[in-house]
């Protein structure tokens, strides 16, 4: 996920609403955008009928403080995004002490919101939620996990979380927890026994597997282990960026044979130098399509809807991010002071739409279209709970 701490990740970017992303001019100091990346390709036709979904995203301003009311501004990019539904982030991440207690607080606070503001959000529980917040033009949370911290060593809490509507569970984080290997343990020791025993729990509820963040044989034996179909809900490809954070070619294909989604995030993870822009996220949507297949290949932004205002403050903030997670032993390679966790030419709550004219003009059927944005998440979310 984000350059923020992992506590503040929880809070601040996908819990609460707070993020990375707020209307962005003052770019040209950083890497000039190509002449691909053109920030006003016009519009894909298709898209106000299409599902969206960002397989990891959420609502939120980056300057809201945490457990905050979402503000109006924030309820309005909703509106505009046009997307249909996010995998939200609920779970804390990275502390076995902390996270089930966190866990609890963000899925009553985002029940709260719910609450607050029916005109705009709904809950998914099922695949009908997803039609019902298409028809009625509200953004639909899928309520997910970024770490499996918050079971402990109790697989009984499944059920628990699984009757508040947690739909998505990350299987780790970027180290080792109890359940496998995540993508910085040099170790690469994959599923422990305790984790074949989730795999096969989550299948028995109908509940979506993901391997984003996971090390190469964690990934690798869950998508083997697993009865059903899962999901790299935001991650890229390693072979255009060798970073721990990006999924091998044989990752990938193992994925899509087992008939799993992949979702491409706006990431620096995208580069292995400088500043990602539209480009990037293309190059790897296009080499995910060549190695996948065009029903296996989605968007998992790794960011909120909102809009990043970059400005001294948003800079001076996300470099003491970096340095924090340094400091905690958690920071990925690709992770840089300098190198910001949104892409300028993308930098507008309707991201997606962009896109899908970006890619349109590649000369992308409308079909493969549809799927990229949102109708293969939709499809694996039906698959797996119905």
């Amino acid at each position: 996920t984000s350059l923020d701490s992992p506590m503040n990740l929880t809070r601040r970017r996908f819990m609460t609403g707070i993020t990375l992303l707020a209307s962005a001019p003052l770019w040209p100091s950083m890497r000039e955008a190509p002449a691909a990346s053109v920030a006003t390709p016009g519009r894909w036709p298709g898209y106000a009928e299409a599902i969206v979904i960002d397989a990891l995203g959420g609502p939120g301003e980056y300057n809201a403080e945490p457990l905050a009311a979402l503000s109006a501004k924030a309820l309005d990019d909703v509106r505009a995004s046009g997307l249909t539904a996010v995998n939200l982030t609920v779970s804390g991440v990275g502390s076995y002490a902390r996270d089930a207690d966190e866990t609890i607080r963000n899925i009553a606070y985002w029940n709260a919101q719910i609450a607050a503001h029916p005109e705009h959000l709904l809950q998914v529980r099922s695949a009908a939620d997803l039609a019902m917040a298409k028809q009625s033009g509200r953004l639909g949370l899928v309520y997910g996990f970024q770490d499996a911290t918050p079971l402990g060593e109790d697989l009984e809490r499944v059920a628990l979380y699984d009757d508040l509507g947690v739909r998505v569970f990350q299987l780790t984080y970027n180290r080792r927890n109890l359940i496998g290997d995540g993508c910085l343990e040099p170790g690469n020791a994959g599923l422990s026994a305790l984790g074949r025993t989730l795999v096969e729990r989550l299948n028995e509820r109908h509940l979506l597997i993901d391997l984003s963040h996971a090390g190469e044989r964690t990934t690798r034996e869950a998508i083997a282990r697993s009865a059903k179909p899962v999901a790299i809900s935001h991650s890229g490809c390693a072979a255009l960026a060798a970073l721990p954070r990006n999924k091998t070619d044989t990752e990938l294909r193992e994925l899509a044979d087992k008939d799993g989604v992949v979702g491409i995030y706006l990431m620096p993870f995208l580069r292995t130098q400088g500043q990602p822009t539209a480009e990037d996220l293309v190059a790897h949507i296009e080499h995910a399509l060549q190695v996948c297949g065009e029903d296996h290949v989605g968007i998992g932004s790794d960011g909120t809807i909102s809009p990043i205002d970059f400005n001294d403050a948003f800079k001076r903030k996300h470099a003491a991010d970096v340095a924090d997670r340094r400091k905690r032993g958690i920071s990925a390679p690709g992770e840089d002071a300098n190198v910001y966790t949104f892409l300028p030419d993308l930098n507008t709550a309707d991201r997606l739409a962009t896109l899908a004219a970006l890619l349109a003009r590649r000369g992308h059927s409308d079909a493969r279209i549809g799927k990229i944005i949102g109708g293969n998440f939709a499809r694996l979310f039906r698959e797996t709970r119905g």
